[in-house]
């Protein structure tokens, strides 16, 4: 006598798992695509290629998984995890690039920021590793787009010596763990300091190169910098972002050492000269002969 098929015996429902099995290899492909632009195995465009065909395998996915829903519901069929997982894995995977999708929408294509348009931090050890045609600030065009939509990046005044301010800067690179390429501090014979250092998007690893200049005014310093994407022509606010982060982080740091800087600032007054006829001062012994 033939054995009724139990509940586990159902058969599985073709369209769910084809969506989890498409969903686990989406998944794959977009971890390879992503270890070979964090390793730089490959140029850029074949990496984006493979990330790009792993979004194309997450939205059939879903599509699947959706027409396996419908399976299951009307056929009793099982297979309702495995279109589950493909569904969840599929929106995974489409939920960053939907987010920067969002972002291009409601911010300008710019891939260059700089607290001074006018006169911006120029690169220097960094141009041998920046591509043709990106070393240069883009222009007047870009630097009104700039204010329009990120009015906060202006230049950094402050109340600590240009020494002081140089080295602030210089530790908070450091804490990021960006790659400092070059280190030019403020001396008597070059008034003005330069760090140069690279930094990563946090997924997918792109470069991004930064300048922090840093030049006397009056007693003080004036902090200017500038956040540049080495690829692309929209930066999704990651270039404006870290460099509001950084301006944030170098004021506090100035204003949390009012000791040091009360040191540095101390007005030096020449000692008066000693009068005709009057005794020499105890702090400078007399010239005898």
């Amino acid at each position: 006598m033939a054995r009724r098929p139990s509940f586990g015996d159902e058969p599985v429902s073709k369209l769910a798992a084809w969506s989890g099995r498409l969903s686990v290899f989406a998944l794959a492909v977009a971890a390879l695509s992503v270890i070979i632009l964090r390793s730089g195995l490959l140029e850029i465009a074949p990496a984006l290629a493979t990330f790009a065909a792993a979004l194309i395998f997450a939205g059939l996915a879903i599509l699947l998984a959706f027409a396996g829903f419908v399976v299951i519901w009307r056929q009793g069929l099982s297979g309702f995890g495995r279109a589950l997982l493909g569904l969840f894995l599929g929106l995974l995977l489409l939920a960053y690039p939907s987010y920067l999708g969002y972002r291009a929408a409601k911010l300008p294509a710019i891939a260059d920021i700089t607290t001074d348009p006018a006169n911006p931090p120029r690169f220097d050890v960094l141009t041998r590793l920046r591509p043709r045609g990106r070393i240069e600030y883009p222009g007047a065009a870009t630097a009104e787009r700039q204010r329009a939509a990120y009015p906060d990046i202006v230049p950094l005044q402050l109340a600590v010596p240009p020494k002081a301010a140089y080295d602030i800067a210089l530790e908070l690179a450091t804490k990021r763990k960006w790659l400092l390429v070059d280190t030019r501090p403020p001396t008597p014979g070059r008034r003005v300091g330069t760090i140069e250092a690279v930094t990563r998007t946090p997924i997918m690893g792109f470069r991004d190169d930064v300048v922090i200049r840093v030049s006397p005014l009056g007693q003080g310093a004036r902090v200017d910098l500038r956040s540049a994407s080495r690829y692309g022509t929209h930066d999704f606010g990651a270039n404006a972002a870290r460099l509001r982060s950084l301006l944030e982080d170098i004021e506090e740091a100035a204003g949390a050492a009012p000791e040091a800087r009360a040191e540095e600032l101390k007005p030096t007054r020449p000692e008066p000269a000693p009068r005709k006829n009057q005794p020499p001062s105890k702090r400078q012994p007399a010239n005898r002969r």
